[in-house]
């Protein structure tokens, strides 16, 4: 295992070696990132230069480097994705995040692995199967609850057996609204695959909805579009369930989002962890080091479409973000004069001051999102504060609907942009420092907050000094000075006959060559993530036949299943074997709940019982059309639909067949 049972890991994405440092030197105990290829974000990969140079960075704090290699692979791309992760193990990586189980049939390196979310863990069952698999932390469905997340925390046995797997969760960001690993409507649409990392995003078009009869339910509304999930109120309930890995979604995010909402769970993360101290129930961080920040952080301030728990405290209404999917802002007053080429505003918190540069914007009378980003912003008058006209960038005649008290939001604050480009970050690991003399010199040992000790001496004259306490105090001034390292002294011991007089120069080259040394020794002490070793014989997959929501989509992957004692699979829908109606997308989410017509919901309501029945809804957008079916039982939605003519007319890849039946001629 990576972790042990009473440490907590806050894991960042990051989109390039860049963010990934920044994600660590502001609290990520472990970050993810693309390899060069084979990530399911198909625009983030990345060379390994940029690979090593990361996991440089992040060992010196003992934070680790997992490597997304999570896309379904043909039986031609196996020999590349091999050697990928060899090559990403040389560049110095913890582990890899995998979807594709034909990975675990060929001669990976010694390299940790983790489920990734396309593995859809939604039961015990599953968890305890990819653990007894050999792999050693699985992110579960974003849709579990912490009575589920529970479950599955108690199904993995023992936290301390050997081979026990880390439950990690997503805690933060963009949701998708299928199960992960659940969705082929991009595919089916576009022949872009989301298990391939290229999602053509369907789910946050506008549909007509409409229900058996033809009758509207909603028009042009994002009923598939999730707000974003924001978990930072649950954290105690997270972690007393089981959940040890935190991780925040955003592997296409921008720095700036990155910086601010690691340091925001990382300043939640160690408050929970002094107050686990003094209940006498400590946790700890899995990394080294403490972080202070320059700012304080605000997941408001980052692009968001308003905020869920989602399904961690149980099912919501108002989990959806339907009117739009971009990025509504915080309100900050109203329109009080619409100018030829200005507009003119009135602010509710006299504090609130706008910026040339920043992002408004408003509803229209149609609900759509209209921005309107400002050249120009200056204050009406010196006598008010709240007065404010600003020069939009684009002509004022063409913003609709805008007239005197229209709401405004600000979904980009310039100031906020400007202090997240600059060092906004530091992390220093603690360390004590002594100082003793020696027959010849003097000698400095440096101990790390984690053990780890660092020795340098120096041949010098035992000089006395003319100043006793003056000396003294420069001695701890110039043995103090760790501002250029990663380390902050918490504590300097002076073990000398008499306060001697060193010069500066040799102090700080002693100390130079200690922080050498306690690197150098850290550097050596830093143990690679062990690779777990698969039960044997292998255990059973939880069932004996996989549909095409199995995403096989290699040889090996159906060698893996049928060893773990599969009888019938169905290649990946991918592999085009799947012509009919089938569902494309299978959610949670139901928008006949959030629209209240949940039969359900009706039970005991007068007057509306039974009249209201979970009979299918048509999505239409454009020439598209897809039908809601509901499933009451375990309470999902499916959005059912079939491939596209010109999907299957593409030119095919390396064609899959897997007998569903041993062939008549085989001997």
């Amino acid at each position: 295992m990576s972790l042990l049972p009473h440490q907590l890991e806050l894991l960042s994405p990051a989109r390039d070696a860049d963010i990934g440092i920044e994600a660590v030197n502001h609290g990520a105990d472990a970050v993810y990132i693309g390899g060069p290829a084979f990530g399911a974000r198909a625009g983030a990969g990345n060379d390994l230069r940029d690979i090593e140079r990361l996991v440089k960075h992040a060992h010196r704090f003992n934070s680790r480097i997992f490597i997304t290699l999570n896309t379904i692979l043909r039986d031609d791309e196996l020999e590349a994705a091999r050697q990928m992760a060899w090559q990403v193990y040389e560049a110095g990586a913890d582990a890899l995040i995998i979807q594709d189980m034909g990975l675990l049939e060929i001669d990976l390196p010694p390299i940790q692995l983790h489920a990734s979310t396309q593995t859809d863990i939604r039961t015990p069952e599953k968890a305890r199967f990819l653990q007894d698999a050999g792999l050693s932390q699985i992110v579960l469905a974003r849709e579990l609850t912490v009575q589920q997340i529970a479950a599955v925390h108690k199904a993995l046995g023992p936290v301390d057996a050997p081979g026990r797997a880390n439950i990690e969760f997503f805690i933060h960001g963009a949701l998708c609204v299928a199960y992960s690993g659940q969705c082929n409507i991009s595919h089916a649409q576009t022949g872009r695959s989301a298990n391939r990392g290229d999602c053509s995003q369907a789910c946050r078009l506008p549909y007509q909805v409409t229900d058996a009869q033809g009758r509207f339910i909603a028009h042009d509304k994002h009923v598939l579009s999730m707000k974003d999930n924001n978990q930072s109120d649950n954290l105690r309930a997270l972690i007393d369930a089981g959940v040890r890995s935190f991780k925040i979604e955003g592997r296409y995010k921008d720095m700036g989002y990155v910086k601010n909402i690691t340091a925001h769970y990382r300043t939640l993360l160690d408050a929970i962890l002094e107050e686990r101290e003094a209940e006498g129930r400590p946790l700890s961080r899995s990394s080294s080091g403490r972080t202070t920040f320059t700012f304080t952080p605000d997941p408001l301030q980052n692009f968001n479409r308003e905020f869920t728990d989602y399904f961690v405290t149980g099912r919501k209404q108002d989990i959806g973000a339907f009117d739009s999917p971009k990025n509504p802002g915080q309100a900050i007053g109203w329109v009080t004069k619409v100018g030829p080429d200005f507009v003119e505003l009135e602010v509710s918190d006299p504090a609130t001051v706008l910026h040339n540069g920043d992002g408004l914007c408003y509803y229209d009378l149609h609900k759509e999102l209209v921005g309107m980003a400002i050249n120009v912003a200056e204050p009406v008058s010196a006598r008010s504060l709240t007065q404010w006209r600003v020069y939009p960038k684009d002509p004022v005649e063409g913003f609709k609907d805008l007239r005197k008290g229209t709401e405004v939001n600000r979904n980009r604050d310039m100031d906020w942009v400007r202090t997240l480009e600059k060092k906004s970050s530091d992390r220093r690991i603690g360390l004590w420092a002594h100082l003793s003399e020696t027959p010849s010199g003097f000698s400095l040992t440096l101990t790390d907050e984690d053990g780890n000790v660092g020795t340098a001496s120096v041949q010098q004259p035992h000089q006395s000094a003319t100043d006793a306490a003056k000396a003294e105090a420069s001695l701890r001034e110039q043995l103090g000075r760790f501002g250029a390292t990663v380390f902050a002294v918490h504590d300097i011991a002076l073990s000398l006959s008499q306060p001697w007089f060193v010069p500066a120069s040799v102090l700080n080259a002693l100390r130079r060559d200690a922080v050498a040394a306690l690197e150098a020794e850290r550097a050596r002490n830093f143990a690679r993530l062990p690779r777990a070793t698969p039960v044997e014989p292998p255990a059973p997959y939880p069932e004996d036949t996989l549909s095409f929501l199995g995403n096989v989509f290699n040889h090996k992957a159906h060698d893996f299943y049928v060893r773990h004692g599969v009888k019938v699979i169905d290649a990946a829908y991918e592999a085009h074997e799947e012509e009919g109606e089938v569902s494309l997308m299978i959610t949670k989410h139901c928008v006949r709940f959030s629209m209240s017509l949940c039969p359900k919901q009706a039970k005991g309501v007068t007057g509306v019982q039974g009249t209201i029945k979970a009979e299918p809804l048509m999505l239409i957008n454009g020439k598209e059309k897809l039908t809601l079916r509901f499933d009451c039982k375990p309470c999902e939605m499916h959005v059912v639909g079939k491939i596209k003519r010109q999907v299957l007319n593409q030119a095919r890849e390396a064609p899959l067949t897997f007998y569903k039946a041993r062939p008549h001629n085989a001997h």
